[in-house]
């Protein structure tokens, strides 16, 4: 390059046009504040809960001392019995979570030999902590009970170091782990002297210390497999290889019977020790009130803090908060709970010896005369009684006496110390991102006795060398290739995605020498890019295509020089490539930070153009060409083949395909958010994220509320109890294995030979490759974290046509499913028979949709008129009747006027409505009226759902907008929708035929010029595909009714107010180029584009590529006048039984109605006071099952949306926490530095039987979701039957 180009051109030209690049959508501020807050209350849950749990299990075994007079002598067996309770219900829990496994995962039988061992271990660990915590415990001090649970790190502290030793490396922790051992034998032998020297003759107190020590070094087995894959991968031995793998593989079946076997010793241990002990076990059927209450709330305390401190503690390690939100917490826990026990004890001693007026005692005579002088009947405030109980553990020794308290607290402080310093290597741990629950805890749940010590001993154990960082297993390379389809976008939604991928660049930099364990090349496939202009030598690009070139380089310039100042030397765009290929041609661009980004230009006559094909030719050439093709020519050279096939998986499954829609903006954390699901989960073959329609106009405000209802709601469902039945194309990433897979991307292929294929494959192409993929047992997943804009039609027709692809296609795919229920069921772990089942009653819900709207419409009439309900149905189905019956003959445009008007009219019903409810409620004095129910608990839930998305909730105005429109969006909508199934033309960025073509168009009739005045008050100009079947590209049109449509005119988003786009009313004559080449050549000297070659072999794939699938179709009049009539009968046919369907429903409902004197339900009338008013209202049976329907909904999609809510928190959290997202939160926030490459997540080869559990999984394939398929498109099923009524789930 010469250096001429290194100068400013136009130095009087610097002021600059720069487009927001940064992230100007997220409040950093409310982020950061958010991000310490949860941190902040996760961290004083697990203090609160991990303190909760260890005082109320300490205060069972302080009542269960025969000493207590708390709870008498002859109740201590129901104490015991709780103490019992709390050891067995983690085991309780591992089991029915393990039966769930076992029966919906994969799980394998083990060896016999391996059950031999883990049941011995089992056994040892159940008889240590039944030993310690029913027989010896109960007879020590509440200072030795605290600390003795400490002792159990004792066997981990020793096989710290040996598995250390036997690494052969200079370990950092092996000093800590044998000072560890050191100091809990050393707290043993000044247990043992105090016990034993106090009294040597006392041949009980004895054995209980001795029971003591047994119990505690028994129960430090209880983690034995945190060490044994270090031990067995250093040692030669086979045997502890075999078991460790054993162990990973059978884990659900061994956590079944290892949890049974616990109960069951536990059981017999303490059913023994209670008959040994002469207790009666009849005391328990006949505790006194006041004792019952108190051991209810000390064991329902114990129980729920047990599992919810392990829950927070989870929590905090995948929010990457290791250090202050769990291994602080539970250490100060600890400590907290000796203030909690010892304090009270000393306070109350000093409080009696100071009301002696000078009269000395000691703590031997306060003992006596206090302590144990106390009446045996108790009454008052039970707190008292309680701290006289624990004082009462402590009169054994003699406080008053320094030996006594020093022997006393140095065992206490040497076990304690003992523990910490075994869990050292904790506070140095990293930790990958949201880290799952498997790879970092050894064994499930906790222990219910030994809380903060099983969750500190459970974690990970893993050797750390002298280093100063640990450094991580080196990570699979991650290679993102992102794929956005175009055609006809504007200016500022070209704009959109070239900035957003440029921010890519940005973020991920692409420098030589450095390594990136997440690699992203980008491709734009643009359709239909050529066109014959007269006197030119070859084919030339159309205006689409100049622009965006015009923006690469526009772009290009603002990122190269983004961060320069005015009288800094401005780097100048170095020279590209440009490439004629069998396609078409490409430019191939290096942008900035190092990233490549190639536009394929794509010429309609050399390849088949629309978005499916665009789809399937970067899928075979990125996983088929840039992938596959290496191997196979590595094998052919003679290379190993099993190496070959073991690299070959791991490049599929660690390559993914990001789809984008040509208007698609994002911020670079959201496509790493998605990364992170893949890479977390291997079964994962594809994830979306939260798409956000963009735009202006009622319509528009319309979709927003639409939105954010279906992802709030819908999406978080599908993805908590299942698996998303849809990723939209405009942003999902999807995993290359997947793709790869059997029946996907070859069937992917196929062309639309039947009626039904161009409604299942072409018009929802996004839902029909998630269908394959759900059939192929992968998972489909949804992130809430993970934003992303696109535009939304701002116009009446457009709108309509979109929602007229999204509906048929979508009941097409529900339909196929639900045919294959079995075959899914078994090879989709996330879908079960009853989840099918569901979507079934979904389908079916959705087909009712219309007649279910009629009766919302009735009940409206009812109110508004007073007239009889019958009379009003009536009245309500005439206009639905006489659209449908007039729409099978009119155009479609005239057919959407009618539905404008007709929504106008419903809008403002449904309005006079609202206002309607409202006033009845006040006239009639109560609340319980089916209508007020609803609209009351509806308005209540919106509020509160969007009070759990607190970015979002300033689109909770929009709602009565989308009240209001609900008989549109549900009855007109459906039946256009229905009516015009044989038409699937695209019916969105289409393109009125040049002036003297073919079918130009002619004088137009007067109801093609009568555009109504709601459809120009909603015409706006915007048009963009939005949640799920979307697109860029036109189809075939095969017309309902006639075979030569009238020419649709272009869409006005298509040409846009821009100085770029700008055109004359008379067309200036186009430039003629020599070619495509010279033409783009041409357009700037800023970026020059220099010519270059394809390789050859890259040039015949290509070639092999077009002749097998891509082919250009012939226009064949005779096939496509068949098809056109195949796509009639079909829209006859189907439409027969579903509008014969709605009709059996309103009969049904008619005829209850008129029986209404003798079918109904009564209930009570309650007034605003919720009291009875000695009346009663009487409901029919439909509107009751109406609200229990609502109901049953609602409480289904709540719990997935607050599960959902939770996860999508630690995983942002943690993401935070870990990886910069722009320089405005790098201004507010200050990252820690994240030791190896915490910003990635490892993907690790495991043949655990649980290896790929969804943590934010919640009964994955046992429940089912609230509505079904990740479209929002308004005709969508259950929703729909509810929404008649309910107006609010879309």
């Amino acid at each position: 390059m010469d250096e001429g180009r290194n100068l400013p051109k136009r130095p009087w030209d610097t002021c600059r046009e720069v487009p927001a690049i940064e992230d100007e959508r997220t409040p950093w501020k409310m982020v950061k504040l958010l991000t310490i807050i949860s941190q902040f209350v996760v961290s004083v849950l697990v203090f609160g809960c991990a303190l909760c749990s260890k005082a109320t299990f300490l205060l069972l075994i302080t009542l269960s001392n025969e000493g207590t007079q708390t709870l008498p002598k002859e109740q201590k067996p129901v104490a015991l019995l709780c103490i019992g309770c709390a050891l067995i219900a983690p085991s309780v829990l591992l089991f029915l979570k393990s039966i769930w496994k076992a029966c919906y995962k994969t799980s394998k039988l083990p060896d016999k030999k391996t059950i031999a061992l883990v049941l011995f271990f089992e056994f040892l660990v159940a008889m240590g902590a039944a030993i310690l915590t029913l027989v010896a415990m109960p007879h020590l001090d509440i200072v030795t009970n605290i600390t003795i649970l400490c002792s159990v790190a004792v066997l981990s502290a020793f096989l710290q170091a040996i598995a250390q030793c036997t690494a052969k490396e200079r370990n950092r922790f092996l000093v800590p782990s044998i000072t560890a051992l050191l100091l809990i034998l050393l707290g043993y032998i000044l247990f043992l002297y105090l016990y034993i020297t106090k009294d040597p003759t006392d041949t009980q107190t004895i054995i209980w210390v001795g029971l003591a020590v047994g119990g505690s070094f028994l129960m430090s087995f209880n983690w034995w497999e945190n060490y044994l894959r270090l031990i067995s991968h250093n040692s030669s031995s086979i045997f502890l290889d075999t078991l460790y793998r054993e162990t990973r593989k059978c884990q659900n079946i061994l956590n079944i019977l290892a949890s049974l076997f616990r109960i069951a010793v536990t059981a017999i241990v303490l059913g023994a020790y209670v008959h040994l002990a002469k207790m009666d076990w009849a005391v328990v059927t006949s505790i006194p009130r006041r004792e019952t209450r108190i051991i209810a709330i000390i064991i329902g305390v114990q129980l729920i803090s047990s599992v919810l401190c392990h829950w927070f503690s989870s929590v905090a390690c995948k929010m990457h908060a290791l250090r202050r939100c769990f291994i602080l917490p539970l250490h100060l826990a600890f400590l907290a709970v000796v203030v909690l026990f010892v304090v009270p004890v000393i306070v109350y001693y000093q409080d009696y010896r100071a009301s002696l007026n000078g009269t000395t005692i000691d703590f031997a005579g306060y003992c006596k005369e206090v302590v144990d002088g106390r009446s045996d009947n108790q009454t008052g405030s039970v707190f008292p009684q309680l701290v006289l109980d624990v004082t009462h553990t402590l009169c054994f020794l003699d406080m008053s006496r320094t030996f006594d308290i020093g022997m006393l607290t140095g065992a206490a402080v040497s076990w304690w110390l003992g523990l910490v310093l075994a869990t050292l290597h904790i506070w140095f741990l990293s930790l990958y991102r949201i880290q799952r629950s498997q790879d970092l805890f050894t064994r499930r749940l906790y222990e219910g006795g030994f809380l903060e010590q099983s969750l500190l001993l459970n974690i990970r154990f893993d050797i750390q060398t002298t280093e100063k960082r640990k450094q991580f297993k080196p990570l699979d390379p991650v290679k993102v290739f992102l794929c956005a389809t175009m055609w006809h976008e504007t200016y500022d939604e070209m704009m959109n995605i070239i900035i957003s991928i440029f921010r890519l660049d940005k973020y991920r930099p692409n420098k030589e020498g450095e390594t990136s364990h997440v690699k992203f090349e980008s491709h734009i496939y643009f359709d239909d890019a050529f066109k014959s202009v007269p006197g030119s030598q070859g084919r030339n690009v159309n205006e689409y295509a100049e622009m965006l070139v015009n923006i690469l380089r526009e772009v290009y310039g603002i990122f190269l020089n983004i961060d320069k100042g005015h009288f800094t030397k401005q780097q100048q765009i170095p020279d590209q490539k440009i490439l004629t290929t069998p396609y078409g041609g490409r430019v191939v661009l290096t942008m900035p930070y190092g990233n490549t980004l190639i536009v394929h230009f794509k010429d309609k006559t050399r390849i088949r153009h629309k978005k499916r094909w665009s789809q399937v030719m970067y899928l075979y050439y990125l996983l088929g060409w840039k992938v596959a093709t290496k191997y196979f020519k590595k094998w052919e050279k003679g290379q190993e083949e099993a190496e070959l096939r073991k690299e070959f998986e791991k490049e599929k499954h660690n390559t993914y395909i990001l789809a984008l829609d040509g208007d698609t903006d994002f911020q670079p954390p959201a496509v790493m958010l998605l990364i992170d699901r893949l890479k977390l989960y291997p079964r994962v073959g594809a994830a979306c994220g939260r798409i956000h329609p963009t735009g202006t106009g009622p319509l528009v405000w319309y979709q927003k509320f639409e939105y954010a209802v279906g992802h709030w709601l819908h999406k978080t469902a599908e993805h908590v109890f299942g698996c998303v039945l849809c990723s939209p194309g405009c942003f999902s990433l999807f995993r290359g294995s997947a793709l790869m897979d059997d029946n996907v991307m070859k069937r992917y292929t196929m062309k639309s030979a039947k009626a039904i294929h161009y409604i299942q494959y072409d018009q929802g192409e996004d839902r029909w490759l998630c269908t394959l993929l759900l059939k192929q047992g992968w998972r489909v997943e949804y992130n809430a974290a993970s934003d992303a804009y696109t535009n939304a039609p701002e116009d009446f027709k457009e709108f309509f046509n979109q929602r007229r692809r999204w509906g048929p296609s979508t009941m097409a795919n529900i339909a196929d499913l639900v045919g294959f229920t079995t075959m899914i069921s078994k090879r989709n772990p996330s879908i079960s028979r009853a989840y099918m089942l569901y979507q079934l009653m979904n389908l079916v819900a959705s087909i009712l949709a219309p007649s279910t709207v009629i009766l919302m419409i009735a009940g409206s009439l009812t109110v508004l008129f007073d007239i009889h309900p019958s009379a009003a149905l009536v009245l309500a189905a005439v206009p639905p009747i006489i659209f449908l019956g007039v729409s099978f003959k009119l155009k479609a445009d005239t057919q959407i006027n009618i539905a404008a008007i007709l929504s106008v009219i419903y809008a403002f019903l449904m309005m006079v409505v609202g206002i309607s409810i409202s006033g009845n409620m006040v006239t009639e004095g109560t609340l319980l009226t089916p209508s007020s129910i609803f609209l009351i608990s509806l308005v209540c839930f919106y509020l509160f759902t969007a009070l759990l998305h607190p970015q979002e909730i300033g689109l909770v105005c929009y709602g009565v907008i989308y009240l209001i429109s609900i008989p549109s969006a549900y009855l007109l909508l459906s039946i256009y929708s229905m009516v015009n199934m044989n038409n699937v033309s695209w019916g969105t960025r289409e393109t009125a035929p040049a002036a003297g073509a073919a079918g130009g168009a002619g004088p137009q009739t007067k109801s093609q010029k009568a555009k109504s005045a709601i459809m120009r008050f909603f015409s706006r100009s915007k048009c963009c595909r939005k949640l799920c079947q979307t697109g860029s590209g036109e189809e075939v049109i095969l017309n309902q009714d006639t075979h030569t449509a009238e020419p649709e005119p272009r869409p006005q988003n298509s040409i846009v107010d821009d100085p770029m786009m700008q055109q004359s009313h008379v067309p200036a004559p186009p430039i003629s180029h020599p070619n495509w080449v010279t033409q783009l050549q041409s357009l700037s000297d800023d970026m020059r584009l220099k010519e270059d070659t394809l390789d050859e072999e890259e040039e015949q794939f290509f070639r092999d590529l077009t002749a097998k699938y891509l082919e250009p179709l012939p226009e064949d009049k005779k096939k496509q006048q068949e098809m056109t009539d195949n796509l009639r009968g079909l829209r006859n046919k189907i439409t027969f039984v579903y509008f014969i369907c709605n009709a059996f429903w309103l009969i049904v409902t008619f005829t209850l109605q008129l029986l209404e004197s003798s079918v109904f339900i009564q209930l009570p009338k309650i007034d605003y006071n919720l009291e009875y008013t000695g009346e009663y209202i009487f409901i029919d049976p439909v509107g009751f099952m109406f609200i229990l329907s609502f109901v049953l909904l609602v409480i289904i999609q709540f719990i997935g949306m607050l599960y959902h809510r939770i996860y999508t928190l630690i995983h942002y959290v943690a993401f935070l926490d870990t990886e910069p997202i722009s320089k405005k939160q790098e201004e507010l926030q200050t990252f820690k530095e994240v030791k190896g490459d915490e910003s990635e997540v490892r993907y690790e080869e495991s043949d655990s039987d649980f290896e790929d559990e969804s943590d934010d999984e919640m009964f994955s394939s046992v429940l089912d979701r609230g509505i079904n398929s990740g479209t929002m498109a308004a005709r969508r099923s259950w929703r729909l039957a509810v929404n008649s009524n309910m107006c609010g789930f879309q």
